[in-house]
């Protein structure tokens, strides 16, 4: 057997080497960085501080512009070397890096090009220890990276769940010819085996029958193709006779072998599927070897060979099944030719502590599993952003599971997947397209002294709808489609086109209008007797979660009728017996001894948050339960901010002696998320809130919301008591639920012992 050539297939490895070389620069070289802060908010000291005076808002918001860590990956061919080249030479900005990092064959065959172009000094690393750091990377950090295709399912995308434990497994990197690697561990992993026949075997056999020289065109021949007239079938071989043998007649008894006892032409494409057949098989069964032969059944695949194309998944998850009987799993990567890319950028920032941040997936600038992307040719300026494969931003916080989490590896935060679910799915494709005229509305008004916000906000308004529309008809092209990753991708977009925070101005108001209620709210509950107050907190809660305005059923009230406010969200509310109605056994609860500490994901600012969640915060510190009110870190929809509910908290202690003196003794702490998301990922939160959790003993989970408590963490299961609460504001979920507009969601669970 030959020596394996690990490097890309699909473009010769040099591509690799300048893949990671763009790579790097997202990070190394500072040119390509962008982003921005969440806000931050602070008292007006034009304004009384008196909460009872007649003003609208408490505090300014202000949003400071931060370059945060952005990392981007460009796909090109080797002809095409100079134009990269230009474009991040052109990209390198008030950097002081001296050194970039690269790997594969491009580091050495275009070292001395690179050090000219670009004035800075190539640092060539181990093509495996790259490709290994890279897939450990995206398995870690990427939602939704790794999938299971099965052709004949529905969806035929099975994406997996990021878990920690990815040890060990099998990664077989397909370039132009094949390596297999055991992980065992973050930094141990052998090379056990390989193969010469690989990408630029498919390449290249294939541009010698077919005269076509582009690889992803040899793919369009391969799936137009039929393999069968020039394979060799088991039906060819046996006829009849093979039911006897019980083997399949449609198994290849011989790849190409009808063209040695055939006298005629074949087409193009049926030699392409022919030689894909060939390539994949042998691979699939050459893999399938190696993990039986280690005692391994997940076998990841890398490189640029695959790209995703459903023959080679089907063929190679085929030929691992059949020769494993099903006891190894094949699985893909959303992005196979990345891996030494990543992993070249991360040993260029070892002196950095990857323990100090996390990464989430840019979905506005990544364009998806399965689309096609444009190649770099002369006349295509990088500058265009319209090949971006993959953006990921870097979050300057570690994120981790919550502790409360009953199996952290089985735990799903989404409720409905919407890649399954056709009906559902076209739905909230439909409702998120008719809320963009909304959106797009709302953030122009959000920056009236902005001379380009029109033209920005039309931006927007394209770039989704695009979304929109690849996802209609890939919904897998990020992974499991949810009601979460269409907000999360719109959040994206409107970052994208510099719009952090379009309610900015709305939330200012409403806070200032709630926070003069506040009083008023607190001393009628205070009046109550124990029992009657006890429902009238929930109530409390409940109505304060109708002003949300990502539902656009809410939204248009609001719009309409300045004067709606919490006593008229009380009577939208569904009367008892609730829709889902936990409320007597949570009652019965509350009779027993108080819990020990509380936390809390509140919701929407305004309303909500000060007369719905800082009341009910109020009467668990009366009975003796600390409260940990965990508030998002940066702006989605009217969500409150941690910023905000600092602010809020500080006005709300000026006029209350409970809030006060639980935030002077720390029984009252408030923490941020990680998140800036309407909805909540239970297994990506802030460090800092895990251990405060852990440390104080936190016995009691209230998550309150739609996006919060049913469009995620429906059925999340925790090891404490959990009380989910939510009032559906949109029409068709409610009908789906069995309920009505503003039916009412009061989920009490107490784990079984």
């Amino acid at each position: 057997m030959q020596p394996p050539l690990p490097e890309v297939g699909s473009q010769s490895s040099a591509v690799s080497g300048m893949t990671e070389t763009v790579g790097a620069a997202g990070w190394a070289l500072g040119g390509l960085l962008s982003g921005s802060a969440p806000p931050v908010a602070h008292t007006d000291p034009s304004l009384p501080q008196d909460a009872g005076q007649d003003h609208e808002s408490p505090y300014e918001i202000s949003v400071q512009e931060e370059v945060t860590a952005r990392l981007h990956f460009v796909k090109f061919e080797n002809s095409y070397i100079e134009a990269c080249l230009d474009f991040v030479r052109d990209h390198l900005v008030n950097t002081e890096t001296k050194v970039i990092h690269a790997t594969g064959g491009g580091a050495y065959k275009f070292k001395d090009l690179i050090e000219q172009k670009l004035g800075l000094r190539v640092a060539k690393e181990d093509v495996m220890t790259c490709l290994i750091k890279g897939c450990n990377f995206v398995l870690k950090n990427i939602p939704q990276e790794a999938f299971v295709y099965q052709k004949d399912a529905d969806p035929e995308f099975r994406f997996q769940t990021n878990h920690p434990h990815i040890f060990p497994y099998l990664l077989v990197n397909i370039g132009s010819g094949v390596s297999i690697v055991k992980v065992e561990t973050e930094d141990r992993f052998e090379w056990i085996g390989g193969s010469s026949i690989g990408g630029g075997t498919f390449w290249g056999l294939g541009a010698l029958l077919t005269k076509t020289q582009k690889f992803d065109e040899l793919l369009h021949l391969a799936s137009r193709g039929q393999h069968a007239n020039v394979d060799m079938l088991v039906q060819d071989v046996y006829g009849g006779a093979h039911q006897t043998l019980g083997l399949s007649g449609n198994l290849i008894a011989s790849s190409f072998g009808k063209s040695a006892t055939t006298d005629q032409e074949f087409s193009p494409e049926d030699m392409a599927k022919s030689l894909l057949h060939m390539i994949s098989n042998d691979i699939g069964q050459l893999a399938c070897l190696y993990a039986r032969l280690h005692g391994l059944d997940r076998v990841y695949f890398g490189g640029f060979f695959i790209r995703g194309h459903p023959v080679t998944m089907r063929t190679i998850t085929y030929s691992i099944s059949f020769f494993s009987k099903g006891e190894v799993q094949a699985l893909f990567l959303r992005h196979e030719g990345y891996l030494g890319a990543i992993g070249a950028f991360l040993r260029g920032a070892e002196q950095d502590n990857p323990d100090q941040y996390s990464w989430g997936e840019n979905y506005a600038g990544s364009s998806g599993l399965m689309s096609s992307s444009p190649e770099l040719g002369p006349t295509q300026g990088a500058k265009s952003g319209t090949f971006d494969l993959l953006e990921m931003d870097r979050l300057e916080r570690p994120l981790v599971n919550l502790p409360l989490l009953l199996d952290p590896a089985s735990y799903v935060p989404d409720t409905v997947d919407l890649t399954d679910d056709a009906l559902a799915r076209k739905y909230w494709l439909s409702c998120f397209e008719e809320a963009l005229d909304g959106v797009v509305k709302r953030a122009v008004a959000s920056q009236p002294g902005s001379a380009d916000a029109a033209e920005r906000a039309e931006k927007f308004r394209h770039k989704y709808r695009d979304k929109l529309q690849t996802l209609r008809h890939q919904p897998f092209a990020y992974g499991t489609l949810t009601v979460r990753s269409l907000l999360d991708t719109r959040e994206h977009c409107l970052n994208e086109f510099n719009f952090p925070d379009p309610y900015s101005q709305v939330k200012q108001k409403e806070n200032g209008v709630a926070l003069r209620g506040f009083q008023s709210v607190v001393r009628a509950l205070d009046a109550l007797g124990w029992e009657e107050r006890q429902l009238a907190l929930v109530r409390g809660l409940l109505a304060g979660n109708v002003f949300d305005w990502g539902a656009k059923a809410v939204s248009e009230v609001l719009e309409s009728d300045p004067q709606f406010g919490f006593e008229e969200a009380k009577k939208k509310l569904e009367e008892r017996p609730w829709l889902v109605d936990s409320y007597d056994t949570w009652l019965q609860r509350l009779k027993g001894p108080p819990h020990k500490c509380a936390l809390i994901f509140a919701d929407n600012s305004g309303v909500d948050v000060i007369l719905g969640v800082f009341p009910f915060v109020r009467e668990l510190l009366s009975r003796g339960t600390e409260v940990i009110l965990a508030c998002n870190s940066g702006p989605a929809l009217n969500d409150v901010t941690y910023g905000e509910a600092l602010l809020v908290a500080e006005h709300i202690a000026a006029m209350d002696p409970v809030v006060h003196s639980a935030l002077r003794e720390e029984r009252l702490l408030l923490m941020q998320t990680g998140s800036s998301s309407p909805c909540l990922d239970l297994s990506r939160l802030d460090e800092g809130l895990a251990v405060l959790v852990r440390e104080r003993g936190t016995d009691l989970v209230v998550i309150e919301g739609m996006g919060r408590a049913v469009h995620t963490n429906y059925r999340a299961a925790l090891r404490c008591e959990s009380l989910k609460l939510a009032v559906l504001k949109n029409p068709w979920l409610a009908a789906r639920l069995g309920g009505r507009l503003f039916s009412v969601i009061f989920k009490f669970e107490v784990p079984a012992e």
